[in-house]
């Protein structure tokens, strides 16, 4: 057992926190792909471990979305749909709380990373047209698409996992009767910690929101028309849970479906493809590689046994979640102590705070979740990025009460 992965991925850590190394800005996707680098030059972890280590349906689902998310975005029919949505909002708080409550219901049932790519360039446009500070609808973005994730069997990839494995038998009724009213309630709370930490940026003067028109009507057809097909499977796949075709239809294959339209019919597609966000790419392919480095060091490993002896407990898993997806990520985290819950017996209950703490870990740190490193990084593209320490802000203080939300209402 080494323990120089860890001490690199606790470097990477700190860069990604400082994100500044005298004059030289060093952003997210090159911290990782720098500890990714120095595993491979130590030996820690052998290239063709590494190839093996990159996801390819994360990757092919990411690409996918990232194509959808371009067409509606330079078609402008993402803002058209905005704009019916949001044009009653005429406060920075009503703004806020409708963009937290619009996103949190979506991400039950397109995905929280799948809202992440659409909605970011959609909140950076409207920091910018009535002067609110970019943080705050960011950090709304990533609080309501982690929330509102945790109350649907697929809403994210992990809940999947458990409404599958644990044998769920109405995985859907199970999840909102459980997590429905608690993500509510924190939904609530994040508007609560964002009004506190950033209660100066609220201002008073009355929103106007201007009607918007579509850019390209071609493009627009096209980007409906993948909307359409990705909102039609994930339908399908709904329809499939709990049956041996479920499997198949794998959320990779639903994103590249989407993405088809857009590359076989849009005179656009090489524009779109060249402005797809490449760098957050790279930075999931290097995280997958520095973290199966860490894995194979064997110092995570050696902490498990003593982690899943322990009786499987509510409370217990609830915290676990929360705290070890900052280090293995929490679908990795899920896919290996999820079957280990089950063979132990653990009851609903506890499965159910698996997914609550796994999925709120999001909430605690930035790397906690998939779709805030996606937000971040799209949005440092425009040169709005927020740093560590910033989300973390808000961010701890919110996952602390979001996770003492879950387990008053689970025990």
């Amino acid at each position: 057992m080494t323990d120089f992965p860890l001490i690199v991925l606790g470097v990477v850590f700190v860069a990604i926190a400082v994100r500044r190394v005298g004059r030289v800005r060093i952003a997210i996707w090159q911290s990782m792909a720098g500890g990714a680098l120095a595993v491979l030059a130590s030996g820690d972890i052998a290239p063709s471990a590494a190839l093996r280590a990159i996801d390819p349906d994360v990757m092919a689902f990411l690409f996918g979305m990232f194509v959808v998310g371009e067409a509606l975005l330079a078609s402008g029919y993402l803002y058209v749909v905005a704009w019916r949505v949001l044009r009653r909002a005429r406060s920075t708080d009503a703004l806020v709380l409708v963009l937290l409550f619009a996103f949190g219901a979506a991400s039950a049932l397109l995905m929280n990373d799948t809202l992440a790519v659409v909605g970011t360039p959609l909140v950076l446009l409207l920091a910018r047209l009535h002067a609110i500070d970019r943080r705050v609808l960011l950090l709304a973005l990533a609080f309501a698409v982690t929330i509102g994730s945790v109350m649907s069997p697929i809403g994210n990839p992990q809940n999947l996992l458990i409404a599958v494995r644990g044998g769920f038998e109405t995985p859907f009724v199970t999840f909102a009767a459980a997590l429905g009213v608690p993500t509510i309630v924190n939904l609530l709370l994040a508007y609560a910690v964002l009004r506190v930490v950033y209660r100066r940026e609220f201002h008073r003067h009355t929103l106007v929101h201007e009607p918007v028109a579509i850019q390209d009507a071609a493009l627009a057809r096209v980007a409906r028309i993948a909307l359409g097909c990705v909102m039609a499977l994930i339908a399908v796949k709904v329809a499939l849970i709990g049956t041996p075709w479920e499997a198949q239809l794998r959320l990779s294959y639903i994103a590249l479906a989407g993405a088809l339209p857009v590359l076989l019919l849009s005179p656009r597609r090489r524009e779109l493809v060249r402005a797809l966000d490449w760098r957050t790419l790279v930075f999931f392919a290097a995280m997958f590689v520095l973290m199966a480095g860490v894995w194979e060091s064997g110092a995570v490993a050696h902490g498990l046994p003593e982690l899943v002896s322990l009786p499987p407990s509510m409370p217990l898993v609830l915290a676990a979640g929360l705290l070890a997806s900052q280090i293995v990520s929490n679908v990795p985290l899920v896919a290996l102590y999820l079957p280990l819950l089950v063979d132990a017996g653990a009851d609903t209950h506890t499965l159910l705070g698996l997914a609550a703490g796994s999925t709120i870990a999001g909430n605690l740190l930035v790397l906690g979740a998939a779709s805030n490193v996606i937000i971040i990084q799209r949005a440092e593209r425009d040169g709005a990025g927020i740093g560590f320490l910033e989300f973390a802000r808000a961010g701890v203080p919110l996952a602390l009460l979001n996770v003492l939300v879950y387990w008053l209402w689970l025990r």
